[in-house]
């Protein structure tokens, strides 16, 4: 492998190796804290302790996080790595420059969502994370899949980390809203989330599958995928 295969590998190996662990420990700490929250409504002595609401708070923050900050690590890579290839750095300087400030501008934003504490700012630095993932999945060197878009792994992966930016935006509206309107919502929309972290599962598979080392890249160009059939090697 060269080192360019080794660079393609990060991405896909932190969400193995932290972003799916968190989430299997949060979706554990929301069981228990909801059965906790039940049990202790209805007036049954449970034996879950009060702890595991703020654990499930706390992971939960650092899995949204770890979500926000792999998608934009998946499109750090192929962005820089084509722009290089196709020297955008001497053709599109503009372009360029604009990529790199509005990488910049989306890790202070996320950085700041989780100092934030009133509505207002909250509001400000979760939409513009979320706009900053937008743009610069829009760039032309990442691979969207759109005629395919329901089996997306770009598509999967940018709507989990809107979701997780909502997650972080509305954790002080769960608490203070007495009706759990805002709780019912983190709890649908978080289930969905579940279903688009199965879905990243199956299509980072099938995606790493499809991509081929560097040096296998010049002869897999030749190949007709519409027939399943590639020439021979000289």
């Amino acid at each position: 492998m060269e080192l360019t295969d080794i660079l393609a590998l990060v991405h896909p190996a932190i969400a193995i190796m932290v972003v799916f662990p968190l989430l299997g420990i949060v979706l554990n700490r929301a069981l228990l804290t909801r059965q906790r929250r039940l049990q202790t409504t209805g007036g049954e002595k449970t034996k879950i302790p009060p702890v595991v609401g703020v654990e499930h708070v706390a992971i939960g923050k650092w899995l949204s996080g770890s979500v926000i900050g792999v998608a934009l690590l998946g499109m750090a890579y192929p962005i820089a790595s084509k722009m290089l290839a196709q020297d955008t750095f001497s053709k599109e300087p503009a372009r360029v420059g604009f990529v790199v400030l509005i990488f910049a501008a989306s890790i202070a934003s996320l950085v700041f969502l989780y100092k934030a504490r009133t509505k207002i700012w909250l509001g400000v630095f979760s939409t513009l994370t979320g706009m900053g993932l937008i743009i610069i999945g829009l760039q032309p060197e990442v691979f969207r899949r759109d005629n395919e878009w329901f089996v997306s792994h770009y598509y999967y992966g940018i709507a989990a980390a809107l979701l997780m930016i909502f997650s972080l935006a509305t954790i002080q509206d769960i608490y203070q809203d007495r009706q759990n309107r805002w709780r019912l919502a983190h709890i649908i929309l978080n289930c969905f989330a579940l279903l688009l972290f199965f879905g990243q599962s199956m299509t980072g598979a099938r995606d790493l599958l499809e991509i081929s080392l560097s040096w296998q890249t010049t002869h897999l160009y030749q190949c007709d995928y519409v027939n399943r059939t590639c020439p021979p090697p000289k």
